[in-house]
């Protein structure tokens, strides 16, 4: 640190500015991300912890761990070849794979062990998402309540707690890092090695589960906010001085190309291996196919806000939809659509929120069904994160004029985190066994 300089003479002694505290982990206000970061741990296992004495379920546990012996012998020649050869219960995922088999070859075909790695890939997973948004903006507190409704919410109990969903988290975490590296890219001066970090990271998120096809859409949103890299983005760019201008539409564009390569490559893959699953449903109709898929966006919303009445498994409607459900979920789509695009220039972080959410939704959605579901718990894990984003940004600007706005909101947050946390522990608690 520089020496501090002689501001002003006060008589004949010299008064010197006072020298900074040098940043540290523990001065100050450094101690307030160890700490956001501790608390979000600690709800986090306050939820999911119990799981470690939970069982394996009937439910596609059998296919994917105790009674397939590519995944229960461990770590093995066959069972890497047919990793990536062969899909797993209809699905191409080879990195899934080889997380079960690593396993098995730890804790042998003991449940508790198989729980504790999901929930070490979720509390990572949670501890990501705090950093990579605080990163991007730069709001400390508005990231941490999005990672912790990330962390606790309802919805979140299918991903964390079934063993046979080791690939939500998992491809959840390389979801982070990859979204954390793109902004490491965006914010510096751009380099090779960094969007090999960006594509590597996405390359090994795709292995373990298919959804993340669209992630290279969302990077564009990224840029536009909050990286503020489109020139005509309602925000400057963001990072240090080093940071580059604002880019052209077409190159920000092309810049996706090779990530859009990958995504198709792994859309094929999937494609061949759920194609089993695929003829389950083959004869349905594309109309019912839509119908299911726009009302299922608004019982998403309805989960997020009021997690009651959840499932393992959500019959498909099939034709028994009313026009009149369906064209209002249209409607509302429509209309929240136009209203976010209405309002991108003051608050642009609504574009960026509601595509988040559509977009991640896309894949699983049912306009390419596989199997008999509707709609499925774990198909949030990922893209409820935007509408988390839009929410607590918009309530942040709502309330600009409020007095004690903080202790307002602080309270409310509190208190919305404990009702979910209460509302987990109940849902959690039905997976811990078949029965």
């Amino acid at each position: 640190m520089a020496k501090a300089k002689t501001i002003k003479k006060r008589g004949t002694r010299k008064v010197r500015a006072p020298k900074a505290a040098k940043p540290g982990f523990l001065t100050g206000r450094d101690l307030t991300v160890p700490l956001l970061s501790l608390g979000l741990l600690a709800i986090t296992w306050i939820v999911f912890g119990r799981t470690l004495s939970f069982d394996f379920v009937n439910y596609d546990d059998s296919f994917y761990v105790y009674q397939n012996s590519f995944i229960s012998d461990g770590l093995t020649r066959a069972g890497f070849m047919r990793a990536w050869t062969h899909p797993l219960v209809g699905n191409w995922h080879p990195l899934t794979s080889f997380s079960l088999m690593l396993d098995a070859q730890i804790f042998g075909l003991n449940p508790g062990g198989y729980h504790f790695v999901n929930l070490l890939f979720h509390s990572a997973n949670v501890l990501l998402l705090f950093f990579v948004l605080r990163a991007m903006t730069g709001a400390l507190w508005r990231s941490v309540f999005v990672a912790a409704l990330f962390a606790i919410h309802p919805l979140r109990a299918e991903s964390v707690v079934w063993i046979s969903e080791r690939k939500d988290v998992l491809s959840g975490f390389f979801f982070c890092l990859c979204i954390g590296a793109y902004c490491r890219y965006a914010k510096k001066r751009l380099s090779l090695s960094r969007y090999l970090t960006v594509a590597g990271a996405l390359a090994l998120g795709l292995m373990s589960k298919a959804m993340l096809v669209t992630v290279p859409f969302l990077l564009l949103l990224l840029d536009y906010w909050p990286l503020g890299r489109f020139r005509f983005s309602p925000v400057a760019p963001a990072g240090s001085t080093d940071a580059p201008p604002p880019a052209t539409t077409l190159w920000l564009v092309l810049e996706k190309l090779p990530l859009l390569a990958l995504a198709a490559a792994t859309s094929l893959a999937t494609v061949f291996a759920q194609e089993p699953a695929l003829k389950a449903a083959q004869d349905w109709p594309l109309r019912w196919r839509v119908h299911n898929a726009l009302v299922a966006i608004w019982i998403y919303l309805r989960q997020m806000f009021w997690p009651t009445d959840l499932a393992v498994f959500y019959p498909h409607p099939k034709g028994h939809l009313s026009l009149a459900i369906v064209g209002l979920a249209l409607l509302a789509l429509l209309a929240v659509t136009a209203a976010v695009l209405l309002w991108r220039k003051k608050h642009p972080y609504l574009v960026t929120g509601w595509f988040w959410y559509l977009g991640m939704l896309v894949p699983v959605i049912g306009l390419m069904q596989v199997g008999w579901q509707a709609h499925a718990d774990r198909y949030t894990y990922l893209p409820q994160i935007g509408i988390s984003l839009l929410v607590v940004w918009g309530l942040t600007d709502l309330t600009t004029a409020w007095r004690s706005r903080r202790f307002v909101l602080g309270g409310l947050g509190l208190a919305w985190i404990a009702i979910l946390m209460t509302i987990a522990h109940v849902q959690t608690g039905l997976w811990k066994d078949s029965v």
